[in-house]
């Protein structure tokens, strides 16, 4: 019963807040795992089913990106644009690695134990010098399972780098990767192609020959990755949280 209760006064609260302030918005900046895609394929980033989940005026606004890294993100002034944006009382999720981990693509690779944690500190710095909240989150993991059924790691040290930065600098971090581990783990290597880029041949004009990709979602799989982010939200009560939906 207390609990109960506890969770109603949080969520009129959360509604309260919601209705009697001005919304912020929300910024992501990553890769392809979290980026908008054309409407006429079937993948799908999970950053595009994320606005979903918030009260009407909440604004997401999607400027992570196939292929880059921290190191490219900022090179090719992705960053200065995103950041260009920031108002105070915005929010900015934070979602790198799976293109930094390529070490034979110099324009893109970082050290996880320098270079890439440096980026990520430049962000969450530029962030809150604009008034705005970063999060930081681990990378999605990719649909890799040896034959005895157990799913792969292959972000290296990568999400400890980013778990090591979220506690140095205090700031709030969506545990993605261990998240979507528990969940591939869960459905398990053929039932869950059902959430990927496995296209069968003849089924989808854009891939008449069929597609077999073990990172990138179709909307099935975004939505579940979009719905482990806000309950990671609503878990840690991040002030995020108050333009949640009921």
């Amino acid at each position: 019963m207390n609990r109960l209760i506890l969770g109603l006064a949080f969520l009129g609260f959360a509604v309260g807040a919601a209705a009697g302030a001005p919304a912020p918005r929300l910024l992501l900046a990553g890769d392809s795992t979290m980026a908008n895609k054309p409407l006429d394929l079937p993948e799908r980033g999970w950053g595009m089913a994320l606005g979903a989940f918030f009260v009407d005026g909440v604004e997401v606004r999607n400027h992570a990106m196939n292929g880059r890294s921290t190191k490219s993100f900022i090179d090719e002034g992705r960053w200065d644009k995103l950041l260009a944006e920031v108002r105070a009382g915005d929010f900015v999720i934070l979602q790198f690695a799976h293109n930094d981990e390529k070490k034979e693509d110099p324009k893109r690779y970082t050290d996880p134990a320098t270079t890439f944690r440096d980026n990520l500190r430049r962000f969450i710095a530029d962030v809150r010098g604009r008034s705005a909240t970063p999060i930081l989150a681990t990378p999605v993991c990719r649909r890799r399972f040896d034959a005895g059924g157990q799913l792969l790691p292959t972000h290296g040290d990568y999400p400890d780098a980013v778990r090591a930065v979220a506690r140095e600098t205090q700031t709030a971090l969506l545990e993605l990767e261990r998240a979507t581990a528990r969940w591939l783990q869960a459905a398990g290597d053929e039932p869950s192609r059902q959430y990927f880029m496995w296209i069968a041949p003849g089924t989808h004009p854009k891939f008449p020959d069929g597609r077999k990709d073990d990172t990138h979602f179709v909307e099935a799989g975004a939505r579940a990755v979009a719905t482990m982010a806000v309950e990671e939200i609503r878990a840690q009560k991040l002030p995020l949280a108050v333009w949640l939906r009921p």
